[in-house]
């Protein structure tokens, strides 16, 4: 073999040249021809992986999905994050059914969150993440009740009333109720400016992130185009797609399927 960026003969078989260093593309020699595969865990047809996403998008830790079930949790399972307390010991499975991937909500406090492809229908009390602002949508009653006086013939003062097509409430860390919000029109925006909704403190938020409108069969959920997505709470056992990106806890992990 001659290196070609120093000119020095190497035995067959080099893979590195033995005085400048350089790779030789020499092939792997076996029995019969056969090339030797690198040794390593290879994840079997038809199934998929989780990988754990990192800081700026980098790929993290991948967990082969092999088996049957997988159970993912802060004590519990094949997928345990012990320092994450917003996981539930166990919080979640992710099984097989019909060869297709499912994920499940196991009871947990805070939740199995999906990315949106495509607009999805809400239903009140519907909880979705923008940013990392926790919402929930909630239709409104129409109100047409008058004020009325105390006893002394008194009003209370307050701020007008005024029409609302649905709600929707920020849930604080803790469970506390934030901002109530009743939109004033069929549709709404939210990002962190120029829109009806806007949380310019969020770092995780786009300009123009998600909307919420009034449809022919009820009410829908849209991204549009951010650059860290919509995610829906799910409340019933939801089938996985390649690509498909899973928040549980303070975890987010993609889905690669073979």
């Amino acid at each position: 073999m001659i290196c070609p960026q120093c000119g020095t003969e190497n035995p067959e078989g080099f893979r590195f040249c033995g005085n400048c260093g350089f790779k030789l593309d020499a092939p792997a020699q076996d029995d019969g021809g056969a090339q030797t595969l690198y040794f390593g865990q290879m994840q079997q047809p038809n199934r998929a992986k989780l990988i754990l996403i990192k800081g700026e998008g980098l790929d993290g830790v991948s967990y082969h999905l092999n088996g049957v079930e997988h159970v993912a949790g802060r004590l519990e399972g094949d997928i345990r994050f012990p320092d994450d307390p917003l996981l539930s010991p166990t919080h979640s499975t992710f099984y097989y059914e019909e060869g297709q991937l499912c994920v499940r909500d196991d009871g947990s406090a805070n939740g199995v969150f999906v990315r949106i492809t495509d607009d999805v229908p809400l239903s009140p009390g519907t909880r979705f993440l923008v940013g990392e602002q926790l919402l929930q949508f909630e239709e409104t009653i129409p109100d047409d009740a008058q004020p009325e006086a105390d006893d002394d013939g008194t009003f209370f003062y307050g701020s007008p009333r005024r029409p609302g097509f649905f709600k929707l409430i920020q849930i604080l860390r803790g469970g506390d109720i934030g901002m109530i919000f009743r939109a004033p029109s069929e549709e709404v925006t939210m990002g962190r400016e120029g829109n009806e909704i806007n949380f310019p403190d969020d770092p995780f938020i786009s300009g123009q992130h998600a909307r919420v409108m009034v449809t022919a069969a009820g009410y829908s959920l849209s991204d549009m185009d951010s650059k860290n997505g919509t995610f829906l709470r799910i409340e019933a056992p939801h089938t996985l797609q390649h690509g498909n990106y899973v928040f549980v806890g303070q975890q987010l992990l993609r889905v690669e399927i073979t």
